[in-house]
Parts: structure tokens; C-alpha cells; sequence
């Protein structure tokens, strides 16, 4: 018998010796070697076949004896105690299909939100990392845990570190027009997160949302995982056009469109307010690359305009910093910080204290700006140089749609769409389709690319 456990014992490498048998012994009886009524070795002789000690031997027939698969009887011996049923058939089981809540199927039909782990050739939304002060950022890590100590270690509020909230307010006010204290600023892990945050406190199933026409995807799939259902709103020259009903929330990207880089016009802005002040709901503004406009100063932000408290301004640091930083923002009204925190505790508690802490210091040091600067000058750079080959190569099977900022350009295509992008995709080539950001309407067979600068 101790020459089966001996080479048992020696294929178990992870853990001390008495949990590598309790390991073995486990192991054994789960596979049969050992059958429920078997005695086992005492513990003198398994300690000598094994070169171990008796006390450890000891040791793991008491663990397993507390466990239930053995059981010791004075005088007489250490027996197996627990029977494991045996398969009547050598064949494995079919799988049973796993059945999931009417949400977990929405969630799984939208196909999940995946980025690139690494930059591809025309992947959007993937910053220059290269650039990125990396030197900066470490001194500021190393000084930030020095001063913070274990104050760092701990658990932290579920809205966000207090300095960070206090120098984004501060940040915003100044580059984005946006009215709020820092009590009002959310942090969290990122946009989506706060978007499933906002569906879960805001939607039941059933209820309508609408969004723009095309839209965002990541905003789609968690409006739709909530049960709602969500009605595209045509997009023009001036952005989204105001319609007739009512909604629980109305998501938006003023500052500029996502794909199209339209930006909402300030007569469209004034008639979102007004319909959401009406039919008490809600605007979501994802403010989700303001940073980056190179022709002239972006439209200060949607939620700068509101006297009604019902904007919901969101954003992201993954593109103006690095996206494995994992930190967003929202902006809420003030009636909604409690319950938001509330939320967010019962998600996922809090975003790590350490980055929130470095990212602070980052913005009140003015790394932050100094940052944006140099960015804004090499993404104009990468945008002029893309549209002036576009011009001289690709003219006229592709036309682009030029927008005043962002990371990415949409073109549209005189040939199909879905066949273009596989010839791409065969030459390792990621050319963002825009046909899959229409709910309801239809792009025509030729369709759009959104291309990365």
C-alpha cells in the first residue's frame, strides 16, 4: 500500500509536508486507491516509508480525521471512514448545460467588452504609453507610500481617497466648466463600472433608455444586461436629436460623439436640459476624451449648464493616463452621493487607496497638465499626418469625417464594410466596424471605419 502513496506524496509539491499528506491521503481515497472500511499504515510505519516524521503522520491522520475521511480506533487502527461513490460507466458525463438568470443571458448575448491587452495596428483607444513619464510616476509612487505608510494598506471609502476627489473637482471646474464639490466626485475602477452602477440603481426590466445613434457599445451592453430597452436616437451635424417621450436615462457624449466626433451643439444642449427637467430623468454625460480636442477648446461640459441637477457627468483616466491604472470618475448631484456610495460598497467596496493616492499627487503637482500638453501636440501630430495620407493615398475609396479631437477618425468606405475589415483583419490589421454600433437604424453596405491615430 505505501508504495502507491510514496509516489502520490512525491507529485505533491505545493505546501508543507503534513498538508502534502493530507494532500496524498485525500487524493488517494478520492480516486479509490484506498476504499472506505481499508485500515491505513500506522502511523510508525508510514512515517518510515515516507521518511517522515511520526508527529507529522500524527498530524495528518488528526486533520483527516476531523475532515471525515478517516476514522482512528484505539487499539485497533486508522480506517478509511467516508465512501466515494464510483461512476457506473468508464465514459465521462455529458456536460449539463448551465443555466443562467434572464440577466446573466443578456449579459452573455451582448458578447462582453474586451480591449486589446496590447496596442494592434489601427486598435482604438490604445494611448501612447511610450510617452507616458514613467520616471515621474515612480518617484511619486515611492514618495506617496512613504508618506502614507500603512494608511495605504487599509480599506478606504467606498466614493473615492478625498485629496483625489478634491483635485479632480478642482481639474474639472477649470478645464471642463463642470459645478461641483468634491463630495460629488465618484471615483471608480472605470466608465463601465459606472454605467452598470447607474443601470443597477436606475433600471428595471422593461424600462426604456436611449443613447445615441450609433453609440457606444460598453454604455448599450449595460443598459440591455439590466433588462432595459434601449432606443437609438439619430445623430446629425448637431449631435443628438431631441425627441418626444420619456426615458429613464438619456446617455450622451457631447463634447464628442462617439464614433462620429460630432459635438452637441449649445441649442441641443439647452433642449436635452429641458426635456430631462420635464420628464425628471436622467443625463449621462460621458465626458470620455475631452482631453484631447487640438483645433480649438472643447465645449465645456454638458453638466456646466444644468440648474436642475439632473446630469450625470462620467469619465476615465485610461486614455489621458494608462488604462491599467483602473480609475474613472462620476460627477453626481448632490442627492445622489449617499445612495451612489452605497452602491458602489455592495460592487466591489472600493478602488485601491495606492493609485487614487499617486494619481492625486500627479494632478496637484501638475504632472498632470504638463502630461496632457505634450499628448494633445503628439495625437494632433498623428491626426494631420493620418488625414493627409488618407488624402494622398486612399482618396477617393475613403472619405473621413473629420472631427476638431478625440483618438480616433471615422471614414466611410465605398465597399463593403464586413468584407473589407476580414481582408484587414487577415494582415493583422484592427479596423473598428461602426455597423455594430447601430441598434435600430441601418448603415448602408459600404459602412464606416473608425481608424486610431
Amino acid at each position: 500500500m505505501s508504495s502507491p502513496l510514496l509516489q502520490l506524496f512525491q507529485h505533491q509539491t505545493s505546501g508543507g509536508v503534513r498538508e502534502r499528506l493530507c494532500s496524498t491521503l485525500r487524493l488517494a481515497i478520492n480516486r479509490h486507491h484506498l476504499h472506505a472500511g481499508q485500515q491505513l499504515p500506522s502511523s510508525r510505519q508510514l512515517a518510515q516509508d515516507l521518511r517522515l516524521s511520526r508527529v507529522t503522520v500524527e498530524a495528518a491522520y488528526g486533520q483527516l480525521e476531523s475532515e471525515g475521511y478517516l476514522r482512528r480506533e484505539t487499539g485497533r487502527g486508522t480506517f478509511v471512514a467516508i465512501i466515494i461513490p464510483t461512476h457506473s460507466s468508464s465514459f465521462p458525463a455529458r456536460p449539463q448545460p448551465v443555466r443562467f438568470s434572464a440577466r446573466g443571458q443578456q449579459v452573455l448575448a451582448t458578447g462582453g467588452c474586451q480591449d486589446p491587452p496590447f496596442p494592434h495596428a489601427f486598435a482604438a483607444g490604445s494611448p501612447e504609453l511610450r510617452a507616458f513619464p514613467h520616471d515621474t510616476w515612480r518617484r511619486l509612487g515611492s514618495s506617496v507610500q512613504r508618506s502614507l505608510g500603512s494608511a495605504a494598506m487599509g480599506y478606504g471609502d467606498p466614493c473615492g481617497y478625498l485629496p483625489l476627489r478634491s483635485a479632480l473637482a478642482d481639474y474639472l471646474a477649470l478645464s471642463r466648466g463642470v459645478a461641483c464639490q468634491p463630495e460629488q466626485v465618484i471615483i471608480l475602477t472605470s466608465s463601465q463600472q459606472a454605467l452598470q452602477l447607474l443601470a443597477m440603481m436606475f433600471v428595471d426590466p422593461g424600462d426604456e433608455v436611449w443613447m445615441e445613434e450609433p453609440g457606444y457599445p460598453g454604455a448599450r451592453n449595460a443598459f440591455l444586461a439590466a433588462g432595459a430597452q434601449v432606443r437609438g436616437i439619430e445623430v446629425d451635424a448637431e449631435g443628438a436629436i431631441p425627441a418626444s417621450g420619456s426615458a429613464k436615462l438619456m446617455y450622451l457624449t457631447p463634447s464628442h460623439h462617439y464614433p462620429t466626433g460630432v459635438t452637441l451643439s449649445l441649442t441641443r444642449r439647452l433642449a436635452w436640459l429641458d426635456w430631462a427637467q420635464r420628464n425628471r430623468c436622467w443625463l449621462i454625460e460621458d465626458d470620455y476624451d475631452s482631453e484631447f480636442h487640438y483645433d480649438e477648446r472643447p465645449i465645456p461640459a454638458l453638466q456646466g449648464l444644468d440648474r436642475h441637477q439632473r446630469v450625470i457627468t462620467l469619465g476615465t483616466f485610461s486614455k489621458s493616463l494608462f488604462p491599467s491604472l483602473r480609475l474613472a470618475w462620476m460627477v453626481v448631484p448632490p442627492a445622489l452621493i449617499t445612495p451612489i456610495g452605497q452602491a458602489r460598497s455592495v460592487l466591489d467596496g472600493h478602488s485601491a487607496l495606492l493609485p487614487q493616492a499617486v494619481t492625486a499627487a500627479f494632478l496637484q503637482q501638475g504632472h498632470f497638465a504638463s502630461h496632457l500638453r505634450l499628448m494633445r501636440q503628439l495625437y494632433h501630430s498623428r491626426r494631420d499626418l493620418l488625414l493627409t495620407l488618407i488624402a494622398q493615398q486612399l482618396s477617393p475609396w475613403i472619405t473621413p469625417i473629420v472631427s476638431s479631437g478625440g483618438l480616433q477618425v471615422t471614414v466611410r468606405l465605398q465597399q463593403d464594410e464586413a468584407r473589407l475589415s476580414a481582408l484587414a483583419a487577415q494582415q493583422g490589421l484592427l479596423l473598428p466596424r461602426l455597423s455594430p454600433l447601430y441598434a435600430g437604424l441601418h448603415l448602408s453596405k459600404a459602412g464606416c471605419w473608425a481608424l486610431p491615430h
